[in-house]
């Protein structure tokens, strides 16, 4: 599956059925009140049940199941300033492989406190997430990381 390429109906499904064992599903609330105000049934997915807080664990839970045992030995790095580093810090504890994130300079302390309370080693780089982002892709590449 190529990045500009939406995922196929199979994809979505492998995606399933590899993070069920880690994540469970979460809760579906009606609002009433709501509801009445849009008038329509409205539903609100609480994603703030999951372990980060956040909807993005599951593609960092996806993505680090996935990796070949090579890829594992050698670690993860992403550059983030947030959701997407708690996530693959989680994913990476969960699966007992090493986690780079490098994050901008001035980032969210709560984010990467977080980030740091599950393990990720923190890169602080750069003005903005562009330069963290390239920062990440250097090390990546000179240092064989995913």
């Amino acid at each position: 599956m190529s990045a500009l390429q939406p995922p196929a109906f199979t994809d979505v499904l492998g995606a399933r059925r590899r993070i069920a064992p880690y994540l469970r599903p979460t809760p579906l609330y009606a609002y009433g009140a709501l509801s009445d105000i849009v008038n329509a049934d409205v539903r609100v997915k609480h994603e703030n049940h999951l372990p980060i807080g956040a909807f993005k664990v599951r593609g960092g839970v996806n993505l680090v199941a996935q990796l070949s045992g090579d890829e594992r030995s050698r670690g993860v790095i992403s550059a983030s300033t947030g959701n997407h580093g708690q996530s693959i810090a989680y994913a990476s504890r969960l699966f007992g492989v090493r986690a780079i994130i490098c994050v901008p300079e001035g980032v969210n302390p709560v984010k990467l406190a977080s980030m740091q309370a599950l393990g990720a080693e923190i890169v602080t780089h750069g003005r903005d997430f562009d330069e963290a982002r390239e920062h990440c892709a250097r090390l990546a590449a000179e240092h064989g990381y995913r």
